[in-house]
């Protein structure tokens, strides 16, 4: 590894309630997780110097979220891309630290979205007010249409199958299972027959979007965390043992004449991270990759170039994605991910905290010894117009 250690996550917290009941708002979850991540740091609210925010607590977040926690930061970003808007931050913030702008860094998530009936899959393909939303607004393609889209389109290109995407969500629950926050949301969630899932039981649940079925979809939850990222000064001088942001890469994607639906941002965001990184993806012990659907998990690993493209439903087999198959590759989604633990509208911050856990020791489905991880959040629609965003991080 070539990277400078300039700054490191050296605090997180994850709310533990999946179904708030509308006892909190999303300011609410966030200055609780905020409080806890600096506890978990051993740092207080006068160190805070930089905020963070994708604008989920209010309008004009940069200052509602500094007046509300009571804090004067010398850098506000409020960069919102979606679920990969946490990813973007941490990157930023290594840049800022780097250059002196600031020693310590503040990332909060909050969202009621379970709570509020927020039906996430069913919004439209290309959203008010995009470039092309008059050619194609009228279509009527939902969200998850438009993953399925993209899920059919690999197994056409690939011969990709639903039996090799569901290795995906068998991999997820099985670590889901050992996570009693994730079982305990399931159970608040309602979810019917909690354990460890078969392939069977994947491909025989119900369709939702052809070819995708109801155990390749998401959840949605309430939830939210914090992030706390310091310089390598501040860092020293901790509670626990910083887990260093080594590298970074972002990206777009949208519509285009001849663009290939199953490819995604990722293709370029994450060359750009291991460049910076100075690391490959075959020295990846954790992969923390954004799940809304098992499509997506499939085709952001080949992008990220953990196998080559169109091998992924093959490379995925085998339960290789377990985090007790370290010789075979990247463990997934050791928390449960989207598909089984919470995914609350944007869970681009569970993918740093759980990256960031690993990296401690501190994980409920731990990889022993592991030393480096990535964290790749989509936001957007995949096979539609998304951002990637691409973040390493590793221990001393």
């Amino acid at each position: 590894m070539s990277a400078t250690r300039d700054a490191a996550i050296v605090g997180i917290h994850e709310h533990p309630s999946r179904d708030v009941e509308g006892a909190l708002s999303p300011l609410q979850i966030k200055a609780e997780c905020a409080a806890k991540a600096l506890a978990d740091a051993g740092l207080s609210w006068k160190d805070v110097d930089a905020i963070y925010d994708a604008g989920e607590g209010g309008t004009m977040s940069g200052l509602t979220i500094s007046e509300y926690l009571g804090l004067r930061p010398g850098v506000i970003d409020t960069t919102m891309v979606g679920g990969s808007s946490y990813e973007y931050h941490a990157a930023h913030a290594k840049r800022a630290i780097a250059a002196g702008k600031a020693k310590v860094a503040l990332l909060t998530y909050g969202s009621t979205a379970h709570s509020n009936a927020f039906a996430i899959g069913v919004g439209g393909r290309g959203g008010a007010g995009t470039p092309s939303d008059n050619m194609e607004g009228f279509s009527g393609s939902t969200l998850v249409a438009n993953y399925a889209m993209v899920a059919r389109r690999h197994m056409h290109q690939y011969g990709t199958t639903s039996e090799q995407l569901a290795e995906i969500s068998i991999a997820t629950r099985a670590h889901a299972m050992r996570n009693p926050e994730a079982v305990q949301a399931m159970k608040d969630l309602e979810f019917l027959d909690i354990r460890e899932t078969t392939i069977e039981d994947v491909v025989g649940s119900r369709m939702i979007a052809d070819p995708l079925h109801l155990l390749e979809c998401c959840m949605i939850s309430d939830g939210g965390g914090a992030v706390v990222i310091a310089s390598a000064e501040v860092a020293r001088d901790c509670a626990k043992a910083p887990v260093w942001v080594l590298g970074g890469g972002e990206a777009t994607k949208y519509p285009e004449n001849g663009g290939d639906l199953t490819v995604s941002a990722a293709a370029q965001s994450g060359p750009a991270a291991f460049g910076e990184a100075g690391v490959t993806p075959s020295q990846i012990d954790i992969a923390m990759i954004y799940d809304s659907f098992s499509i997506t998990v499939l085709a952001i690993l080949e992008d990220l170039g953990f196998c080559k493209k169109g091998e992924g439903g093959s490379w995925v087999e085998g339960g290789r994605l377990r985090f007790d198959r370290p010789t075979d590759g990247p463990a997934l989604n050791t928390d449960g991910g989207g598909l089984s633990s919470n995914h609350p509208g944007m869970r681009g911050i569970f993918l740093l905290i759980e990256a960031a856990r690993q990296l401690r020791g501190e994980s409920c489905s731990q990889v022993d010894g592991a030393q480096l991880a990535i964290a790749h959040g989509n936001g957007g629609m995949l096979g539609s117009r998304h951002c990637a965003g691409t973040v390493i991080l590793g221990r001393d």
